[in-house]
C-alpha cells in the first residue's frame, strides 16, 4: 500500500514552487528585483521534477542516469546565484561591497572544494559541503538585509515583498544548515534518520515557497516598501 502523505511530501520540491508561479500568473506586474526569484522558481521546478523522477523511476533508467545527486548540487548553485542577484539588486545603500564579495568567496570555495575534497558528480551522495556553505552565505545575505532595514529606520519592516522573500529564505537556510551539515555523515550510519531529516527540508521548502507567494501578492498592492 502506498503511503500517500509521504509521497506528497516527497514530491513537494516539485509542486511547492508551483504555488508562487501560479500566483504570479494572476499578478504578473512584479518589481524588477524579484526577477531573479522568478527565474529561480522556474529552474527549481524543472530541476526538482527531473530529480524526483529519477528517484522514483531510476530502475527504468540506464545506470549512468540513476543518481539525482548532481542535480541537487546544481540546484544549490542556481539557488545561490539567483538569491545573491536578488539581494544585490535591492535598492539598499548599505553593505554593498560585502554583498558583491560573497559570490567571489563562493566561487573560491567551489574551486577548492571540488578540486581537493569532493566530486561534484558523486553518484552516492550530494555535496554536504556545498549545501552547507550555500546556506551559510545566504544567511549572511538575509542578516545584511535586516541590518540594512534597521539602519534605514524603515517603519514597517514586514510590509514589503523583499521582506517576505528574505524571511522565507532565512527560515529555510537556518533550519537546513544543520540538515545539510549532518546529512552525509549520517547517511552511512542511519539511512532512516537521514530520510526523516529530508522531510524537515521539504517542509521548510514549502514554507519558503509560500513566503515567496506572499511576496508576489504584496507587491501587487498599490503601496509597499522594500
Amino acid at each position: 500500500m502506498h503511503n500517500y502523505p509521504q509521497l506528497i511530501l516527497d514530491w513537494s520540491e516539485v509542486w511547492a514552487p508551483l504555488i508562487p508561479l501560479i500566483l504570479l500568473f494572476f499578478y504578473r506586474q512584479q518589481p524588477a528585483f524579484l526577477k531573479p526569484v522568478i527565474i529561480y522558481l522556474c529552474m527549481a521546478f524543472f530541476l526538482n521534477l527531473i530529480g524526483d523522477f529519477i528517484s522514483d523511476f531510476k530502475k527504468y533508467l540506464p545506470q549512468w542516469m540513476q543518481s539525482n545527486n548532481p542535480l541537487y548540487n546544481l540546484h544549490s548553485l542556481v539557488r545561490f546565484a539567483c538569491f545573491a542577484s536578488f539581494f544585490i539588486s535591492l535598492r539598499q545603500p548599505y553593505f554593498l561591497i560585502m554583498k558583491k564579495a560573497l559570490p567571489v568567496l563562493s566561487l573560491l570555495f567551489l574551486l577548492l572544494n571540488f578540486t581537493l575534497l569532493e566530486n561534484f558528480f558523486n553518484p552516492n551522495h550530494l555535496s554536504g559541503n556545498l549545501l552547507s556553505a550555500e546556506a551559510y552565505l545566504l544567511l549572511v545575505y538575509c542578516l545584511l538585509f535586516y541590518l540594512s532595514q534597521l539602519k534605514e529606520d524603515v517603519e514597517e519592516i514586514a510590509s514589503g515583498p523583499a521582506f517576505w522573500v528574505t524571511t522565507g529564505l532565512c527560515i529555510y537556510v537556518v533550519v537546513n544548515f544543520f540538515v545539510f551539515l549532518f546529512y552525509v555523515p549520517l547517511l552511512n550510519e542511519d539511512y532512516m534518520l537521514t530520510d526523516r531529516m529530508w522531510n524537515v527540508h521539504n517542509i521548510v521548502y514549502i514554507l519558503l515557497c509560500l513566503c515567496i507567494a506572499k511576496a508576489f501578492y504584496v507587491s501587487a498592492r498599490p503601496n509597499y516598501s522594500l
